[in-house]
């Protein structure tokens, strides 16, 4: 009994629209979030207080966006968490690629050791406090090196990083390399960064969101408002439009105030996504093959 190739059967058709059904709902699910989310920070303060945004903004109102953009240390906080990403995601990538090109290379030796000592630090650790006075002792609390310095390598990035340059820097062109005369610091800079494109975006943008979201290490190591990245900024904004009920005794004004701390949630979320938005799609065209490639098992 012979079947044509261009003609589904009914099983087929049913995965497909069981396909599509399962897909659309993680879809909605994901999307719904972001939608509700921007339409809630350009409603109206009433409104979203009230609960009747639930898709589409109700009413339109920037004063969410304005308490945000008029507060004296958003600008300086902008400037620092874009200096942080930049400089930091710089070191990061110079860092992860120096660990993993040697630990890629099969005549490098003790590469297994060391390895193993770095899988190590990944599941024991110092601790806060350690890391504190360390941070302390070298002198780089309250400066810029306490924002880039002690998350500077991912052990998972560089695994990754490592067996992607197994799987795609084939040896015969390192052999090639050198019986031109290139030496390694030659070979890394002309043959394998330019074929390393994809784990680097990757990895890239790996590093750019941690900074960018950097939250923590910002309020333990950092006491100069001048220093302070968005995060904190936006923090302080939404702690500052808190609602005391000790202190407001008109009603009318303690529900302006609460909508509008309501509304401020929704523009913070906006504000601080907003930039991480607009360059993913520059690397997404690398993402998966980067990520696919650097999974293998090397």
């Amino acid at each position: 009994m012979e079947q044509s190739f261009g003609r589904e059967s009914l099983g087929d058709r049913l995965f497909t629209i069981l396909n599509y059904v399962i897909l659309s709902l993680f879809l909605i699910t994901v999307l719904y979030p972001l939608i509700y989310i921007l339409s809630a920070s350009i409603s109206d303060p009433s409104a979203v207080i009230s609960g009747k945004v639930w898709l589409w903004p109700v009413g339109f109102s920037l004063d969410g966006y304005s308490a945000v953009f008029e507060h004296r240390l958003i600008w300086s906080g902008f400037r620092n968490s874009i200096y942080y990403t930049v400089f930091g995601t710089l070191i990061n990538v110079v860092m992860t690629i120096m660990a993993a090109y040697p630990l890629a290379r099969k005549d490098f030796y003790g590469r297994n050791l060391i390895m193993m000592l770095f899988v190590f630090t990944t599941m024991f650790s110092g601790g806060l406090i350690p890391s504190y006075l360390l941070v302390k002792d070298l002198g780089m609390l309250n400066s810029v090196w306490a924002m880039v310095l002690p998350g500077a390598l991912s052990v998972w990035n560089v695994i990754i990083t490592r067996t992607y340059f197994q799987s795609t820097i084939p040896d015969e062109l390192l052999e090639a390399a050198q019986l031109d005369g290139c030496n390694d610091f030659s070979f890394v800079w002309r043959m394998v960064l330019p074929l390393s494109g994809p784990i680097i975006a990757v990895i890239s943008l790996y590093y750019a969101v941690g900074h960018w979201n950097q939250f923590f290490s910002a309020l333990i190591y950092l006491k100069k408002q001048s220093l302070y990245p968005l995060q904190i900024i936006l923090r302080d904004i939404l702690i500052q439009n808190d609602v005391d009920a000790m202190m407001l005794t008109d009603v009318d004004q303690a529900a302006k105030r609460e909508a509008l701390r309501q509304l401020l949630k929704f523009s913070l979320i906006v504000v601080s996504t907003f930039p991480l938005l607009v360059v993913y799609p520059f690397v997404q065209k690398y993402f998966v093959k980067g990520v696919m490639i650097g999974s293998l098992k090397g």
